[in-house]
């Protein structure tokens, strides 16, 4: 159930504030407390010290004003933060100000060297500063510190006027200017609204937050984001320097492997100092080749050097479409069979809406057709005259596929196939092959597929396996001597099997025409099987890593050849590999800390040539470490977690730790070269990936096992690997933080709320925190789809096991809470702003000491579930949320030195 501390508002009233008159803010609780030189004569403030300022008490009541860990003014006790100075309105920007500059308990909050590297007067001085014990007009004490100046005594008689009585007392400030960095957070007006049901009532007073479009709702998500960037304004250099540090890593100029068509072949390129590529296109010349070096020379930024019949064409200038615009991300990019045309789609504000465009490459002009509501995926007709595209609906799902013929009005477009079951979401494709069009519907626990002809466009779909309620598959066609069928992998047993099925005539066919090809392995989950003239690719995982293993067309049982990864706690995945009769794949092999490498594998002997190595300015891979471990959650399941630190960094016991976790849907987080990453290694921090339950790093069974009534291992699966790591001595017990985004973001929720001891600071990634209210509420995008994940609540007993673990109603208790970062975007489609927000002012409402320790990052704007887009933008926003975990974690210069 939803607590609330009521009488934290009461307390929040008696407290106490700082007032500096001259610039007419006043200052309480939460803000940020730089500096502190007081000399009072006669009314001295006890204990008047310059460092360490432990305690400051009042002028008359003797109350103590207590500066706890971490520089946060409270009511005797509790960390927090204070500043002096003017507040910024909401909208407004951050003034300059005089604030205090000093030691607050244990941590330096600004140091003056810190101050000096940036250009701050540590000791500018502010002379003749009365200190005066007032109360308000209803009662509330009051310090204020005046300047001294031509204006005070007007301002004392009006003061006087409106109720305002106090004894002065002189005193000094020594003090510096600096950018803002102090304010109270916003605080949510709550409105009674109360949801029961079956027969348990829950109170939600930030209810009115579900208007998310309203003034208010906007207005005070503005407020949020402005006290975000108050609270970390003194955090801006160290963003500034790892930034630079992230994209130094990033190749000026970086460009894919080529995936080759009958002519052309066709690779991305982002010149350097752009955030976005462009996709481009040269004539083939080996057949085979991955390569995007042509015959006449290599590429290199802006000025591609090749021979004339060599020099290749700019298709789409991504930064074109990006220009003017706070965001751009685009969803497909599919070149027509014959060559001729591109479609490709773009979002430009983050809410996964596409607008789907067609591109004439003879002329480099888009077509007058345009298709304002698109998602992902698509695929052509064999003629090149038709294009297969998805449509949401009002709740963001795709329910549609249509065609379109090119050259037509969008107007004439015709339906292909609909899914009315809320649970499915609609997908298309075009197989290698190309002789296919795959649309299927996907649940999380179910599937159903029919064909298109790519020959025969305007033919109705056939039936290629029917829907059985439980079951899930993919299929893909494949060709070979004995003629043709269907690859299909389907989870039938826990961890997958092949089986083959006949290409279905117009009447089409269900399951019971399928027969096995390769039976299950419960030591290997069997993910997808592409099809090639040379073989079939099969992905699996095994042990926690994934990999690739060939088989012949002839024997599809066999043990075949293993494509393995060549870096410590890798993976290798099949790339971009878009032809069918073909000898040899490409293949991409990274891992966290080794940035990806692209081979050529021959299917016929394994052999592996490297087409591509991703370089990584400045950054070597030996100077880290990365170990997996095994930690007991409570049951006895064994939790495996992968360990990275620099190669100085001691698993010792001294150092601080960040979790990593996602655990949902059975999707695992694959070990994908992070330019990031290695800024907070190099700092002393240990990065963990915990594998909790709810992905699939153990194979289809560890999803199952975290999910619906067993969701609550995901959780205690993560607190256990912090405590295994902390009992084992690996890492500093109270320096550990945790962080994931959305469905990682409600595990973070979680494990906040189940044990707030175990954590120095949490980042909650737009997460998903409002459970119950979400999962009741049928016209919340991606709602119906998600009741197989976390279940129906509209069944009692899976109604109680949300209720038992959801974030927004099962809050902490107040005191001993760690620091929070939160994020939401307004047009996320995914995590509806509202939950981060009412999850915020819940917890705020319910603590208030803790309260200024609380931030919300809200995308305000244009901005994804994911973050912001291109290149650098991502890189920015990764910085930011790595400068506070290092503050919380006593890294920063200004918190430890």
């Amino acid at each position: 159930m939803l607590r609330h501390d009521r009488d934290g508002e009461q307390r929040q009233q008696r407290a106490r504030l700082l007032e500096l008159e001259d610039d007419g803010g006043v200052v309480g609780r939460g803000h940020r407390l730089d500096a502190l030189e007081v000399d009072a004569p006669g009314r001295p403030l006890r204990p008047a010290v310059t460092d360490p300022l432990v305690g400051v008490e009042d002028v008359l009541g003797g109350e103590r004003l207590a500066v706890g860990p971490g520089g946060v003014v409270a009511d005797g006790e509790g960390p927090g933060q204070a500043v002096l100075g003017r507040l910024p309105l909401a909208g407004q920007r951050g003034g300059r100000l005089h604030v205090l500059h000093g030691v607050a308990g244990e941590r330096v909050v600004h140091q003056r060297p810190h101050l000096e590297g940036r250009g701050l007067d540590a000791e500018e001085r502010v002379e003749r500063v009365d200190l005066v014990e007032v109360r308000d007009g209803e009662g509330h004490r009051l310090v204020l510190a005046r300047r001294g100046g031509s204006e005070r005594q007007a301002r004392s008689q009006r003061r006087e006027r409106e109720g305002h009585h106090g004894q002065p007392a002189s005193g000094t400030l020594t003090a510096v200017t600096t950018q803002q960095t102090g304010g109270t957070p916003p605080v949510a007006r709550q409105e009674p609204f109360q949801h029961t049901q079956h027969g348990v009532a829950r109170p939600d007073p930030y209810h009115w937050m579900h208007d998310a479009g309203s003034a208010e709702v906007l207005g005070h998500l503005a407020a949020e984001r402005a006290w975000y960037d108050a609270s970390v304004a003194h955090l801006r250099s160290l963003v500034t320097d790892l930034k630079s540090e992230m994209v130094a890593r990033v190749p000026a100029t970086d460009r894919s492997p080529a995936w080759n068509r009958r002519r052309f072949s066709y690779y991305t390129l982002t010149p350097a100092g752009r955030e976005y590529p462009r996709i481009c296109r040269m004539i083939r010349h080996d057949p085979m080749s991955f390569s995007t070096e042509s015959s006449g020379g290599t590429q290199s930024g802006d000025d591609i050097r090749t021979t004339p019949s060599d020099a290749p064409e700019v298709l789409l200038d991504v930064a074109e479409l990006a220009e003017g615009k706070d965001y751009l991300e685009l969803g497909v990019t599919v070149v027509s069979p014959d060559e001729g045309h591109l479609a490709y789609s773009a979002d430009a504000t983050g809410d996964e809406v596409y607008r789907l465009r067609f591109r004439d490459l003879t002329t480099g002009e888009d077509l007058a057709e345009e298709v304002p509501r698109t998602y992902y995926g698509g695929a052509w007709s064999a003629d090149s005259q038709w294009f297969f595209y998805t449509v949401h609906d009002a709740a963001y799902r795709p329910f549609q596929v249509w065609r379109h013929r090119i050259g037509s009005p969008v107007a004439d477009d015709v339906l292909v196939a609909e899914e009315l079951d809320e649970r499915f979401e609609l997908r298309v494709r075009g197989t290698r092959s190309g002789d296919w069009v795959v649309v299927w519907a996907e649940s999380n626990t179910t599937a159903e597929t029919w064909l298109v002809d790519a020959h025969d466009p305007t033919a109705p779909p056939r039936r290629a396996g029917g829907r059985r309620d439980g079951v899930r598959y993919r299929v893909d066609h494949r060709r070979h001597e004995g003629g043709d069928d269907l690859l299909v992998v389907v989870d039938d047993r826990v961890e997958g099997r092949l089986l083959l099925a006949p290409v279905p005539g117009p009447e089409g066919h269900d399951w019971t025409a399928w027969r096995e090809a390769r039976p299950e392995n419960p030591a290997e989950h069997l993910e997808r099987a592409d099809a090639f003239g040379g073989g079939v690719v099969l992905a699996l995982r095994t042990g926690g890593a994934h990999l690739l293993r060939v088989v012949p067309h002839d024997d599809l049982a066999a043990p075949g050849r293993d494509v393995t990864s060549a870096v410590a706690a890798g993976g290798v995945h099949l790339a971009r590999t878009t032809e069918y009769d073909v000898d040899r794949v490409l293949v991409r092999d990274e891992s966290w800390l080794a940035p990806p490498v692209w081979s050529e594998v021959s299917l016929a002997t394994g052999e592996r040539t490297e087409v591509l190595r991703h370089e990584a300015p400045g950054f070597d891979p030996g100077d880290y470490l990365t170990e997996r471990v095994e930690l007991p959650a409570p049951d006895g399941t064994a939790v495996p977690a992968s360990v990275m630190r620099h190669r100085d960094t001691p698993l010792d016991g001294s150092a601080p730790a960040v979790l990593y976790g996602y655990g949902a849907y059975g999707y695992t987080f694959e070990p994908e070269w992070d330019p990031a990453l290695p800024s907070i290694l190099d700092r002393g921090v240990v990065w963990v990936h915990a594998h909790v339950r709810g992905g699939s790093e153990g194979g289809r069974a560890w999803y199952l096992d975290g999910k619906l009534d067993r969701k609550q291992h995901t959780f205690d699966d993560l607190v256990a690997v912090a405590d295994g790591l902390a009992d084992r001595g690996l890492v500093d017990p109270a320096r550990i933080a945790s962080r994931g985004l959305s469905a990682g973001g409600l595990l973070q929720g979680a494990v906040f709320s189940q044990r707030p001891d175990r954590w120095r600071a949490v980042v909650a990634e737009v997460p998903f925190v409002d459970v119950v209210t979400t999962m009741f509420d049928e016209a919340t995008p991606l709602t119906i789809t998600e009741w197989e994940e976390w279940g129906d609540p509209r069944v009692r007993a899976e109604f109680d096991a949300m209720l038992a673990w959801s974030p927004y109603d099962n809050l902490p208790p107040a005191g001993g809470r760690p620091d929070l970062l939160v994020t939401g975007a307004v047009h996320d489609p995914r995590v509806m702003v509202r939950e981060p927000a009412k999850w915020v002012a819940a917890l705020r409402d319910s603590d208030p000491e803790w309260s200024p320790r609380c931030l919300f990052r809200c995308e305000v704007g244009a901005g994804a579930h994911v973050g912001p887009s291109g290149r650098f933008g991502h890189l920015a926003y990764e910085a930011e949320v790595y400068a506070w975990l290092l503050d919380r974690l006593g890294l920063t210069e200004e918190a430890s030195s």
